[in-house]
């Protein structure tokens, strides 16, 4: 698995930052469903995280028709960042979070 590069403001939490990967410039953001409210980019691609429960939501930045694995592999790399082994990738918000 490739190492990606993670960035946060010091205004944000560990969870809503921004998941670089240097070889492909493609860049996704993460959003804490229950801290904050998450409005979805017209022409980007989102993915939603559960685990126990946390919420995540993931939006690419800049999407220029990447890879769909690549975008996983990023997420899920996130996932154990953030210690989230049960973490589950949906493509749509499940029903019990929205």
């Amino acid at each position: 698995m490739s190492n990606y590069l993670i960035s946060i403001s010091k205004n944000e939490t560990l969870s809503d930052g921004i998941i670089h990967d240097p070889k492909s410039k493609l860049k996704i953001k993460a959003f804490d469903l229950l801290r904050a409210r998450f409005k979805p980019s017209k022409g980007e691609v989102r993915f939603f995280v559960t685990a126990g429960n946390e919420a995540l939501a993931f939006e690419t930045q800049g999407y220029d028709k990447h890879r769909q694995l690549l975008v996983l592999q990023m997420i899920s790399w996130y996932c154990i960042y953030l210690g989230l082994i049960e973490a589950q990738i949906h493509s749509s918000l499940p029903v019990h979070f929205s």
